[in-house]
């Protein structure tokens, strides 16, 4: 039990780190490429599937390791880790990029957000408008934003770690 406990453990800290790496690297290139406010689709698209493949992995790795047994309960263990492992990993970076590397990430971020409502309702008034721009401003809190980014991680890695595990599972009972 010891030896399957830190098992679990280091698969958690490996895969989680990889994948906080992978999600750096992916805001670095978007910035790199000036794509910070309006990420290009592949960017997105590889944001989703990364987390897919590094959880399912860990999966893969922790049953191989543990004799071809995986319960479902110790996937959601695993998928959990992983994901908040790789959300603190990301959040230490993102207010290192928006407190350093980008300080104006937040107003800039701001005015694309107006730009885009003024090109969806061209006829909003000036009322309507400052009131979506005064509720774009409480969601682009950085407190709001560390939030919701830890808790799309844990959600998104909950999912992945239900369906890999319903997939993958194995006890010894179904032998």
């Amino acid at each position: 039990m010891e030896n399957q406990n830190s098992s679990s453990k280091q698969v958690m800290l490996n895969y989680g780190l990889i994948l906080g790496v992978v999600s750096i690297i992916l805001s670095v290139s978007t910035f790199a490429l000036d794509n910070i406010y309006k990420p290009h689709w592949i960017f997105s698209a590889l944001g989703l599937i990364a987390p897919i493949a590094l959880i399912i992995l860990g999966l893969r790795e922790f049953k191989v390791t543990n004799n071809g047994y995986l319960k479902l309960g110790e996937a959601f263990k695993l998928g959990l880790g992983v994901a908040l492992i790789s959300a603190v990993v990301f959040l230490i970076y993102f207010v290192l990029f928006t407190n350093f590397i980008e300080p104006e990430f937040y107003v800039r971020s701001l005015e694309v957000k107006e730009q885009a409502i003024l090109e969806m309702y061209p006829n909003l008034t000036d009322e309507q408008l400052e009131g979506a721009m005064d509720m774009q401003k409480k969601l682009n809190s950085p407190l709001f934003l560390t939030a919701m980014i830890l808790i799309f991680n844990l959600f998104y890695g909950f999912i992945i770690s239900l369906i890999g595990g319903l997939i993958m599972k194995k006890t010894q009972e179904e032998d």
